[in-house]
Formats: C-alpha cells, sequence, structure tokens
C-alpha cells in the first residue's frame, strides 16, 4: 500500500465532502482504539474543526487511559482539534432502571452492550448538530463489511466513513505512518462494550489476519471444504459472522406495494 498517498486521498476525500456539504469539520468519538485514533488524525488533517469526544460507561482503566494520551498528543499537534468528555455512566445506569433485565443473561448483556454504543451515538449526533459537524465513523473494511462487528445504529450509525475501505492491517499501518500512540498500537482491538479486559478476538474467536485471510478467500469463491485445521475453522466463523450479520451491510428492506394495489 502507498501509504502517505492513501492518507492524502482520505484527508482531501474528508475536506472535499465537508466543503459540498456546507459544514465545519467533524466529530469523532476516541475509544483508545487503533481506528477511533486514525479516524480522528486524518480529519485532524484537513484543517477543519475536530471535536473529540470520549464518552466512558464504565469503561476498562486501560481504555481511558489511551484515549486521554491520544487526544492529549492530537490536540498538541493539531490547532483545529478540541475534545469533550461526556460521561454517560449515569444516564446508562438510569436506562437499566426503566427496562426489564429479566431473560438469559447472555441475551441481556449484549442487549445492553449495543445500548452503550447507542448512547454514545445519541451523544455524537447531539455534538454534531449542535456545532455544524459531520459524525466520522471508526469502522474498517473487516468489521464494516465483513464480520458485521458494529452496532447497528450505534457506532454504525455514522455521517462518512472514512477508513471502511482499509483492511486491519492497513489501518495498523497508517497509524504508524500518522505517529498514533505506542500504547495504542499495540494494544489488543477491543469494542469495550461490555465494561472488562475482552478483546475483539475473544468474542470473535478469530484474529484479524485470520478474518483478513478469510475475506479475501471468501471473495475468491473458496468454502470450508477447501481447508483444514486452524484455516477451516478461522473460515467457518467468518462465515459465520457474515451471514448472521448481513442485515447490517446491505439496505433496510421496503415493502414495496404493488402498482395494482394503489
Amino acid at each position: 500500500m502507498h501509504t502517505e498517498k492513501v492518507v492524502d486521498h482520505i484527508v482531501n476525500w474528508l475536506k472535499d465532502y465537508a466543503t459540498n456539504a456546507n459544514v465545519k469539520g467533524f466529530v469523532v468519538g476516541i475509544s483508545g482504539g487503533i481506528d477511533s485514533a486514525v479516524t480522528s488524525t486524518l480529519c485532524a488533517k484537513t484543517g477543519l474543526n475536530v471535536l473529540c469526544i470520549e464518552m466512558p460507561i464504565h469503561q476498562a482503566a486501560s481504555h481511558v487511559s489511551r484515549a486521554q494520551e491520544h487526544i492529549a498528543q492530537l490536540k498538541k499537534r493539531f490547532p483545529n482539534v478540541k475534545d469533550t468528555r461526556v460521561d454517560l455512566t449515569p444516564v446508562f445506569e438510569e436506562f437499566k432502571t426503566e427496562v426489564s433485565l429479566d431473560g438469559n443473561q447472555a441475551t441481556v448483556d449484549m442487549a445492553l452492550a449495543n445500548t452503550r454504543a447507542r448512547l454514545r451515538m445519541t451523544t455524537l449526533y447531539y455534538h454534531a448538530g449542535l456545532l455544524g459537524l459531520l459524525v466520522a465513523g471508526t469502522g474498517n473494511k473487516v468489521e464494516d463489511f465483513g464480520v458485521g462487528f458494529y452496532t447497528k445504529y450505534g457506532d454504525g450509525g455514522v455521517d462518512l466513513s472514512p477508513i471502511a475501505d482499509l483492511l486491519k492491517s492497513e489501518v495498523y499501518e497508517i497509524g504508524e505512518y500518522l505517529e498514533v500512540p505506542e500504547s495504542i498500537m499495540k494494544a489488543a482491538p477491543s469494542d469495550g462494550l461490555f465494561g472488562d479486559a475482552r478483546s475483539d478476538e475473544d468474542q470473535i474467536g478469530a484474529s484479524y489476519p485470520e478474518l483478513e485471510w478469510a475475506m479475501k478467500m471468501d471473495d475468491e469463491g473458496k468454502t470450508a471444504s477447501d481447508f483444514e485445521g486452524r484455516q477451516k475453522k478461522a473460515f467457518e466463523i467468518y462465515k459465520r459472522f457474515n451471514t448472521m450479520n448481513k442485515h447490517k451491510m446491505i439496505p433496510i428492506p421496503i415493502c414495496e406495494i404493488p402498482i395494482n394495489l394503489r
């Protein structure tokens, strides 16, 4: 990958989109992970206004410290970057008092995890509307179009997606070029939606290099029967998530009314 040229291309794309939309810049949720760090740095390089928002909900201390380190570094490098912190923990806890928490614990935990993401989306759009900004998404190609590893109308609710055509390995390559803090570069990828140390690999069952490989094999028309051992397992995991989350990757189904019924 021609890293410098890709960075310039994305920065120019962001700048052109914002100009054509007649908005002042971007708002980005900062999690302490590589995707939000790269996205916010690319937005900062446009020279337009960038608001970085930290939105903890019972967040792991390591995630908080990495997010704060990145924001501090970004503000030092780019005068167009501002930040704010919105502690959503009280909002999340109040929400829990108004809904039923009965049922299968794993199902309840997942529903609450997705609720965290949707509270953050609401917060990002509040500030975007207030300040005339666009919400910049932080999803990469494997998450957005491979395994669908994001929350529908949560971190999937954005105005534009600057890194959604980049594989996770390419995001890291750009992160190194953009001088993202080493603590973020070395941290295990995690969505941080459960308030503990579980990584994306813990949840999915396969690493991002394995998922990138499986995505490529699937594009080439391969099936699980073409592989053995760990490769077969990784491919099956990829296909299971890809099938299960397909509803996130396609347009919302519309019930079209036949002409003769109108």
